[in-house]
């Protein structure tokens, strides 16, 4: 733990609100990663007596690591800002308030205060299935999927989840 914290901490130099929201995501990640540890043993000795143990921690499939973090990114909170007091994030207040402020301007609740074991984000994520041209997206629809791909063309994917038409079209030409 002491070399990821090590390794994923080290380019969040800047105090900024990106930089701490990493190194809260990071440990909210290292902290599943250490409850999804299992102890293993094995047992030494004459005709299967426990005469001498060996223990050491092993990590679940990576599924399961990934998982458990989809999950917790899903749940993952807007906050305004973040702000380091006693080596803890909290949520940085716009103004002297009981509870912080979105960006939108309302409070939180008490459900929504993101908790320390829970993923947090500055700005949502750009919506890539709506067309948005100020920020060069340029959309799904009407463009061609394939419908029995298993890559990225596949049509429920394109087409993000909106559904699709298929057409058939038969054409003639003269071909000499």
């Amino acid at each position: 733990m002491r070399f990821a914290k090590k390794f994923l901490d080290a380019r969040e130099i800047e105090n900024d609100n990106r930089s701490l929201m990493n190194m809260h995501n990071n440990r909210v990640g290292r902290k599943l990663v250490k409850l999804l540890l299992r102890t293993e043993c094995k047992c030494h000795g004459v005709s299967g007596s426990c005469a001498m143990k060996t223990c050491w921690k092993s990590l679940p499939s990576f599924h399961v690591i990934g998982d458990a973090m989809m999950k917790k990114y899903r749940k993952a909170k807007l906050v305004h800002g973040i702000n380091i007091r006693n080596n803890q994030p909290q949520l940085v207040l716009k103004r002297k308030v009981n509870k912080p402020l979105l960006k939108n301007g309302k409070t939180l609740g008490d459900s929504q205060i993101p908790k320390r074991t829970e993923l947090v984000y500055l700005e949502p994520s750009p919506n890539y299935c709506e067309r948005n041209i100020s920020i060069g997206v340029l959309g799904t629809a009407d463009r061609n999927c394939n419908r029995t791909s298993q890559s990225i063309d596949h049509c429920d994917l394109l087409c993000c989840g909106r559904g699709y038409n298929t057409h058939q079209i038969e054409r003639t030409w003269q071909c000499n």
